[in-house]
């Protein structure tokens, strides 16, 4: 008999909490330098935020579905809320002792001082007194709530506020932090530095001067993110979105983060106020926001407290070369980031909107970076006379506005722009152009795992192809007709192409691996991605590891498979890798008897991934880069610094390295295995 699902899969949400625990371990890794650390912790808490702002709001909105139908879907948001909320509050209070009992004291050796208020000595406060006056007075909309009225009030997501207590109880005070129009510190005139919530703290007695101040708490609002827009076929679906984005800061409220200083009494009142329950109460510290942290002020300008830079790499091929496509056409050319520069692609690009041979450039774009080459590029090939064809996902999260500017843009200058489908993203990176040589239309294409930007690309790890194989750009050419919609299923016999064919080719996959196992062949599973979550695939992997398969994961995020538990998933083990840059790339390799096969793209073995987005997955046709991504995989399944196994107790520790064994931190050992192969 079957084990029951829930004990054969994990929760995603509470696995979720898992990685960003991995996040705060970096911050406490004194590996890492002083600043890089402080920065771990603004990672966690911008992920903190999001996962409040998107999947508890999701858990929130399940609660309103009826209790009989929850029942036979056996979905409980109750449960997994109170153990969401319990973990979160132990990673919070490490997170306070990291940064109080480690990051506060270590600044201080370096010379570099945070300080309270109450610390301020004349002097600081003359100038946080003049500071406030000047620059951020004009900004505060103080208010003073009277508490023996009916009364609600509105805190817009993630600003900060105070809430002001008074001697007179029948009253309570609420000002803005404006963080955002001022900046969230302030720079003394030596290495001491302030919060501006105390600069404003400071002042607090003389806003609210007609009252007797009897106490100050920071209070933040996390407030659900998803726009909840009906799937219509009719109309623009990106004016919808662009309409409702508004929503973003006024939608139901799923946190309030509050300094667990404040008292039982304005507890209550405030959520009262805030229309509220118990669940929906977070407390914290003195200090919300710490994702304001990215721009934590340096006065020392001391280079041991950051990462040493990584020079980008030169390509071999493409950085000498100034025909892209004569070098393309001859063979396949690779790309790593954030160890290879960017601007190859844009190099790209650049040389395609110039060329007079080329005859229409078409693009996906998920997350549209602001004014860029690539930008530039793509508007001076429409003003060129070419035919551009630039698909921009109108439905990528929190860069919805950004996106459908961008589409009016370039419709704007003529490019044909296609905005999403109801119930579909596009999701996949990929670019092809088509160019007349010697008489004919040849097809230059580019397939990645990460968004056409720039500045990601430098704190991203992905990878990407450019390839003139007849075999993947007929393919690919289909996939754009299916998003121009002159064409509903693309034949593919290559590329992987969701919603249509990647579940069915992955799923052949592995039972391939299945039957050679049973048949006492080689036989195994090396799969990277960032999350896994798809059931069926998690239960195909159950059943190949029960075959005798060994499967390899390396999971950067969350995954509900639980690995090691005999009679199920003995023969997989997970290995999740957090470090300097952000693991993103997505690369499966089967063993198949010997004459591995080996792919790569922008899909996870998410169900969204297979069932409800367009991505590419294609194989790596070329043997010289098959080999290079194969030597990239080993380099990190043999990490022994940065890597964290993933058992069946959520442990998150440490690969042990062994003794006489050499330390591999692989997001550095790949910066040295590329530099070396590309070296001339």
């Amino acid at each position: 008999m079957l084990a029951s699902t829930e004990s054969r899969l994990r929760h995603r949400d509470l696995n979720w909490l898992s990685f960003n625990e991995r996040v705060l371990q970096e911050a406490e890794d004194d590996i890492n330098p002083l600043y890089e650390r402080l920065k771990f912790l603004a990672i966690f808490s911008s992920n903190l935020d999001e996962y409040f702002r998107v999947r508890v709001s999701q858990l929130r909105q399940i609660k309103r579905v009826e209790k009989s139908i929850r029942k036979k879907l056996a979905l409980r948001p109750n449960k997994f809320t109170k153990q969401i909320l319990e973990e979160v509050k132990l990673q919070q209070n490490k997170f306070g002792e990291i940064f109080h009992e480690q990051i506060i004291p270590q600044l201080a050796e370096n010379g570099i001082f945070l300080i309270k208020s109450e610390d301020f000595n004349q002097t600081q406060h003359t100038y946080a007194k003049k500071y406030y006056e000047e620059k951020v007075a004009e900004y505060l909309k103080p208010e003073i709530v009277d508490l023996t009225k009916e009364s609600e009030i509105f805190l817009t997501n993630n600003v900060l506020y105070f809430v002001v207590t008074f001697k007179n109880e029948n009253k309570l005070g609420i000002v803005n932090i404006p963080a955002e129009e001022c900046g969230r510190f302030v720079q003394f005139n030596n290495n001491t530095i302030t919060f501006l919530d105390d600069v404003i703290r400071n002042m607090i007695p003389e806003i609210f001067s007609k009252e007797s101040v009897s106490g100050i708490f920071e209070i933040k609002m996390s407030r659900d993110a998803e726009l909840y827009i009906e799937d219509e076929f009719e109309g623009v679906l990106a004016e919808k979105i662009y309409e409702s984005l508004a929503q973003r800061t006024d939608g139901q409220a799923t946190r309030l983060l509050y300094d667990s200083d404040i008292d039982k009494d304005i507890h209550k009142k405030l959520r009262k106020l805030l229309n509220l329950g118990k669940i929906d109460m977070m407390p914290g510290g003195r200090y919300h926001n710490f994702s304001d942290f990215f721009s934590f002020p340096d006065p020392s300008n001391n280079p041991s407290l950051h990462f040493e830079e990584l020079s980008p790499l030169k390509h071999k091929a493409l950085g000498n070369t100034e025909d892209y496509f004569e070098l393309i056409a001859k063979k396949d050319q690779s790309l790593h980031f954030p160890f290879m520069p960017f601007n190859y692609v844009e190099k790209f690009l650049e040389q395609a909107a110039s060329d007079p041979d080329v005859e229409a450039i078409k693009i996906s774009l998920y997350r549209v970076a602001d004014e860029s080459q690539l930008t530039s590029s793509l508007i001076k090939a429409i003003e060129n006379g070419i035919k551009v064809t630039i698909f921009v996902e109108a439905k990528a999260r929190f860069d919805e506005a950004n996106n459908i500017v961008w589409g009016r843009k370039f419709e704007e200058k003529g490019a044909k722009v296609i905005y999403s489908y109801p119930k579909i993203k596009v999701h996949s990176k990929i670019m092809l152009v088509k160019r007349r040589e010697n008489g004919k239309s040849k097809r230059y294409a580019y397939i990645g795992t990460g968004n056409f930007n720039s500045k990601t690309s430098k704190i991203y790890c992905d990878h990407a192809i450019f390839t003139a194989d007849r075999r993947v750009t007929k393919e690919l050419d289909r996939i754009f007709k299916v998003l121009d919609g002159k064409l509903i299923v693309p034949r593919e016999k290559h590329l992987f192409i969701s919603p249509f064919s990647t579940r069915r080719n992955f799923t052949k996959l592995v039972l391939n691996e299945i039957q050679f196992a049973l048949e006492g062949k080689k036989a195994s599973i090396v799969a990277k991605m960032n999350s896994l979550e798809d059931e069926e695939m998690i239960e195909l992997l159950y059943k190949a590891s029960n075959a005798g398969v060994k499967i390899r994961l390396l999971i950067r995020g969350f995954t509900s498979l639980i690995p090691g538990v005999k009679g199920m998933s003995e023969n997989i083990y997970i290995t999740s890798i957090i470090d300097r840059f952000l693991e993103h790339g997505r690369i499966y390799l089967f063993e198949n008897d010997g004459d591995e096969q080996i792919f790569f793209g922008s899909a996870d073995w998410m169900s969204r991934n297979l069932d409800r987005r367009i991505e590419v997955i294609t194989p790596i046709l070329d043997e010289d880069i098959a080999q290079e991504f194969k030597d990239i995989l080993k380099i990190q399944l043999s990490d022994n610094v940065k890597a964290r196994i993933q058992d069946e107790e959520e442990s998150n520790a440490y690969v042990e390295k062994k003794t006489g064994e050499k330390a591999i931190r692989s997001q550095y050992e790949i910066y040295q295995y590329l530099k070396e192969k590309h070296s001339i």
